[in-house]
């Protein structure tokens, strides 16, 4: 009887382990892109807040992406999606408009701000303005950045993301 009590309990240690480390390890694999909205002083006493966060593109190179809001004087205010790859890895095509499709097959389309002037090859700047309304607000996006090499490069972006883009854009002034 003793024999078949010790084979129990270490058939139960066992098993009680690999749930650990199932628990443990599962999430892992997960890849997440968490937005964050921050704050900066445009002038003094003037705070603004943009929404930042660091996306891998298909090939595993890391952009920063960022959406802000422009022309806090104009009763109008721009909305500007800036995409920045790393340098010398990717060159932006300009002035290529910047094509978004949602979850849904819906494509839209946003101007290139650097049409004539880009600070950088690697970065672009795109105007959202008429774009972001049209857009889901709670499903992930795609990007597809026209890149000089050729065949536009896709950034998947997180319904987490659009959702703190749409609250940027509805809660925040």
């Amino acid at each position: 009887m003793c024999a078949i009590k010790q084979k129990f309990w270490q058939y139960f240690w066992r098993c009680a382990l690999v749930i650990v480390l199932v628990l443990t390890f599962g999430g892992w694999s997960v890849e997440s892109a968490q937005a964050l909205l921050r704050q900066h002083h445009d002038s003094p006493g003037v705070l603004r807040y943009h929404s930042q966060v660091s996306i891998k593109d298909e090939f595993g190179y890391a952009w920063q992406v960022l959406l802000f809001k422009q022309n806090y004087n104009s009763p109008v205010r721009d909305l500007r999606l800036r995409l920045v790859a790393f340098p010398g890895v990717v060159e932006i095509a300009h002035p290529q408009p910047l094509e978004i499709e949602a979850t849904s097959g819906k494509l839209l389309s946003a101007s290139d701000v650097y049409a004539l002037t880009a600070p950088a090859p690697n970065v672009g700047e795109y105007n959202l303005t008429d774009v972001l309304p049209k857009l889901p607000t709670t499903d992930a996006l795609k990007l597809h950045v026209p890149i000089d090499s050729g065949q536009p490069l896709v950034l998947n972006i997180p319904n987490s993301v659009v959702t703190e883009w749409q609250w940027l854009v509805t809660e925040i002034d």
